[in-house]
C-alpha cells in the first residue's frame, strides 16, 4: 500500500480543486501549497473521496512541473486506485509519465557514458549527486539537464503508482505495457535501479494461448493463461489444470496453493503454504525455463508460446504466495490436442516425439 489509510473527515475535493487551479494558473507558490495540502489530505480522505479524486490527480501529471515532485503526485493518484478509483481512467497519465521518466533516465545514462572514461561507472541514483558539475556534464540547457538527472534519481519512485494501475486492470496492461517494457528492461540492464516489480508487471500475459507438451506421456494441450506474475505461479496452475484434472500423472497442488494463485481477493500478508513442483519446465530447445522467470520467457514457435513439461530432476518446493498480491492468475485447459497436432508440435522441439522410454 502506498499510504496508510486514515478515517477522518476532510474537504479533500476542495483541496484537489485548488491544486488543479494552481497548476492551470502556473503559479509555483500556490501549486506548492496546494500540493502539500493534497498529499496530507489524501491520507485522511474517505475512500469515496479518493475514488473521485484519483483520475483528477492523475490528469494533472502532464501539466505538473517536470522538475517538481511528480512521482509523489502519481503516488497519491495510485493510492486512490488502491482505494477503488478507476485504474483505466488513471492509467494513461501515470504510465505515460513512467515511460517518459524511463526514457529520460536512459538519456541521462547515454550522455553520462558519452563523456566518461572507460572505468567511470554510472552514478548511483541519489538526488544528492545533482550539482552544477553534474548538470554541466549532462550538457544542454540547465532545465533539461536537471529533468534528466531527476529522472535518473527518482525513476524507482514511479513503481508503486504504476503497479497500482497495472495490477488492477488487464485492459491497462493491454493498452500500455508493451510500449513501456523495452525501456524498463534497458534501464534495469544498467544495474543501477531495482525495477524488477515494474518489469514483471509490464510483462504479464493476458488471454494468452499456450501449447503445453508433456514429454513423459507424449500428450499435448492448449492452455489459456492470464494475470500470472511469475513461473512459480504458472507451475502451480499447470499442475492444477493437468495433474489435478487427471490428464497427466504427477503431484497435485493443494487446494490452498491453488486458491493463493487464483483468488480474486487480494492476498493478505504472507502465508506459510508450500507448493511442491510437479514438472521440469523446458523450452522447445530443451533449455530449462526457471520458476524464477516469467511466462513471457516462454519462446514463441509458429505464433504460439510452446513449453515442454518433463519429470522433475529433483524435488522443488516454494512458498505458494503469488508475486503480485492484487493480481489473480488464471489457467484454463481449452482443449486436448489431437495425436497429429501433438506430433507436429513435438517435431518442433529438441525432444522429437517427446515420449520418454526406459533405457
Amino acid at each position: 500500500m502506498i499510504f496508510k489509510r486514515k478515517r477522518e473527515a476532510s474537504g479533500f475535493a476542495a483541496e484537489v480543486s485548488e491544486l488543479e487551479e494552481a497548476v492551470a494558473a502556473r503559479d509555483g507558490d500556490r501549486t506548492g501549497r496546494a500540493f502539500t495540502a493534497v498529499m496530507t489530505g489524501v491520507q485522511s480522505a474517505s475512500d469515496a473521496e479518493r475514488v473521485l479524486a484519483g483520475p483528477r490527480l492523475a490528469a494533472l501529471l502532464p501539466a505538473f512541473p517536470p522538475t517538481g515532485p511528480r512521482s509523489m503526485l502519481a503516488m497519491a493518484a495510485g493510492f486512490c486506485v488502491e482505494c477503488g478509483a478507476d485504474p483505466v481512467a488513471c492509467a494513461e497519465p501515470i504510465l505515460g509519465s513512467v515511460h517518459q521518466d524511463l526514457l529520460d533516465a536512459l538519456e541521462f545514462a547515454r550522455r553520462w557514458t558519452a563523456v566518461s572514461a572507460a572505468d567511470d561507472e554510472l552514478p548511483q541514483p541519489d538526488e544528492k549527486i545533482i550539482d552544477e558539475p553534474l548538470l554541466a556534464r549532462v550538457g544542454g540547457e540547465v532545465h533539461e539537464a536537471t529533468r534528466l538527472a531527476l529522472a535518473w534519481c527518482s525513476v524507482e519512485e514511479w513503481q508503486p503508482p504504476a503497479l497500482a494501475v497495472l495490477c488492477r486492470s488487464a485492459e491497462v496492461r493491454r493498452r500500455h505495457a508493451s510500449a513501456i517494457l523495452p525501456a524498463c528492461r534497458d534501464l534495469a540492464a544498467l544495474e543501477r535501479h531495482d525495477l524488477k516489480c515494474l518489469a514483471y508487471a509490464l510483462a504479464v500475459l493476458d488471454d494468452e494461448p499456450l501449447v503445453v507438451l508433456h514429454k513423459p506421456t507424449g500428450a499435448g494441450f492448449e492452455v489459456r493463461i492470464g494475470g500470472i506474475g511469475d513461473n512459480f505461479q504458472l507451475h502451480t496452475l499447470l499442475a492444477h489444470v493437468l495433474v489435478g484434472g487427471g490428464h497427466v500423472p504427477g503431484t497435485t497442488p493443494s487446494a490452498e496453493s491453488v486458491r493463493l494463485a487464483m483468488d480474486p481477493e487480494p492476498a493478505q500478508g504472507r502465508s506459510r503454504t508450500v507448493t511442491t513442483g510437479a514438472f521440469e519446465l523446458l523450452a522447445p530447445d530443451g533449455e530449462r525455463i526457471w520458476n524464477e522467470g516469467l511466462p513471457d520467457d516462454i519462446p514463441v514457435v509458429e505464433g504460439r508460446r510452446l513449453i515442454v513439461l518433463d519429470e522433475p530432476s529433483y524435488q522443488r518446493s516454494w512458498n505458494a504466495d503469488r508475486f503480485f498480491p492484487h493480481l489473480p492468475g488464471t489457467a484454463e485447459l481449452t482443449r486436448v490436442l489431437t495425436a497429429g497436432e501433438t506430433r507436429t508440435w513435438f517435431a518442433r522441439t529438441s525432444t522429437g516425439n517427446g515420449i520418454s522410454r526406459p533405457s
